[in-house]
């Protein structure tokens, strides 16, 4: 088996050769390759102490030296150095207490995660698969190097990993991986926020987000996200719905791009329905309230798992107006005053959340319902295509312009720009200066009348 080793690393595997050393590419770039992927990233790993490194390249940085990591920078690109080690005690499923260097290949590749990532390659060696990494890539199975319960022993987020590898790749995990996995998965409660919100992410955006199920099924959301579990139990008895709460927000996982927030918004978009559960005389299931419950809770995820608060705004949002507009037949005011109302920067995800979430309910009235969206979506092309005002910032006047007229900066500035805002809702071809600057004076003066009387 040949892989094609990108030059820089070439050069670092060779620098380090000739001065005596053994060098291997290592993990997930010799896994990548192997599956005719592009590898994000070239690891190597070297029988040389990092010291020895750093002696033999220009520009060096210690990214985790106490832990053999050297970072070899070769025209602004960083290559990973890793010497050879062994892992003392871990502590903390997650930590080891101590790194022992070795010069031993075999003794680092023993303390990785996984087999498909425990091959090492060299172009003068060849593939280095100790473990049967690529038998198992060809069975497709995700398999512990070793002892699973001790691996997940000594890091628990390598159960998540184990989850996110079979849902990027399509791959089964492995019968003693996987009780291993429900055996430890409570000790995923040491792992940090940040470092579970990596792994989930990767899970949502690979090619089988619906691998939940298995996280689930697993004891694994139990710890990490158990509003999901509730939902899981959360019937749905109603002609919209085939699926229980959490079945439709798997599938709708499903109906949408793999993008961050629009697979997180479909994950969180339903969390609200547990809680507002309400069922008829005829046993029909209802939820009424439920987006805005549902982005309660999403703030609430999203912050318990550290996401940027962009992230938490844009999701939240898409959350809350996901059910927005339902049964209501659109014209080009209606859409003027949606996007105003949700803002104009998530109007268009707001209509793929729509479209997934109805891709995953009954087919009972879904033509009509995509035909809505659609109809939806050709309203906002025409209101773009028009140069309709939908906010603030494509108001024909600012509160430069109303100052500059005479009127007096604060908080009622503020109110009358809203007022303008809302009357060019209404009437768009209102959208001009002249306009508006006239019907600020009216309102003056009709608050003037009322102030006075």
């Amino acid at each position: 088996m040949k892989i094609e080793i990108p030059e820089q690393a070439k050069y670092i595997i060779k620098t380090i050769t000739d001065a005596g050393y053994e060098a291997y590419v290592v993990g997930g770039c010799v896994r990548d390759s192997i599956l005719g992927r592009t590898p994000e990233d070239w690891d190597i790993t070297t029988s040389a102490r990092p010291e020895q490194v750093k002696a033999l390249f220009r520009r060096t940085i210690d990214t985790g030296i106490q832990h053999g990591t050297v970072t070899v920078m070769l025209e602004k690109q960083g290559f990973e150095v890793t010497t050879y080690r062994i892992d003392g005690k871990y502590e903390d499923n997650r930590h080891p207490s101590e790194v022992i260097f070795t010069p031993s290949l075999e003794e680092d590749l023993k303390r990785r995660d996984f087999t498909i990532n425990a091959m090492a390659y060299s172009e003068e060696t060849g593939l280095v698969d100790l473990f049967d990494g690529l038998g198992d890539i060809e069975r497709k199975l995700v398999r512990c190097v070793g002892d699973p319960s001790e691996r997940f022993d000594e890091d628990a987020l390598r159960i998540m990993r184990a989850i996110r590898f079979s849902a990027q790749l399509g791959y089964t995990i492995e019968k003693g991986t996987g009780e291993a996995i429900r055996e430890l998965a409570s000790n995923l409660c040491n792992i940090s926020a940040e470092r579970i919100q990596v792994e989930l992410v990767k899970l949502l955006t690979s090619d089988h987000p619906d691998n939940l199920r298995m996280a689930y099924d697993m004891g694994v959301t139990k710890v990490i996200l158990p509003e999901f579990d509730v939902m899981m139990k959360t019937p749905q008895n109603h002609p919209h719905h085939q699926y229980n709460v959490g079945e439709h927000t798997l599938h709708s996982l499903l109906e949408i791009e793999p993008d961050k927030c629009l697979r997180l918004a479909m994950l969180l978009h339903d969390m609200g329905k547990p809680s507002t559960l309400a069922t008829d005389a005829e046993g029909i299931t209802h939820f009424r309230g439920h987006p805005f419950v549902s982005e309660r809770i999403a703030r609430e995820i999203l912050r318990r798992l550290k996401f940027d608060n962009d992230t938490i705004q844009k999701v939240a949002r898409l959350v809350r107006f996901h059910d927005y507009g339902n049964g209501v037949e659109p014209d080009l005011r209606i859409v003027r005053r949606a996007v105003s109302k949700m803002g104009e920067d998530i109007f268009l995800d707001f209509l793929k959340v729509k479209r997934a979430d109805v891709l995953a309910q009954s087919l009972y009235q879904r033509e009509e319902k995509l035909a809505s969206i659609e109809r939806w979506r050709e309203l906002y092309q025409e209101i773009c295509e028009k140069h309709q005002c939908v906010s603030l910032k494509t108001l024909a006047v600012t509160g430069s312009d109303l100052i500059a007229a005479g009127k007096q900066p604060g908080k009622e500035l503020g109110e009358l720009l809203n007022r303008l805002l809302e009357l060019v809702l209404e009437h768009p071809e209102y959208n001009t200066k002249e306009i508006l600057l006239e019907q600020a004076e009216r309102a003056i003066e009709e608050k003037d009348r009322h102030s006075s009387s």
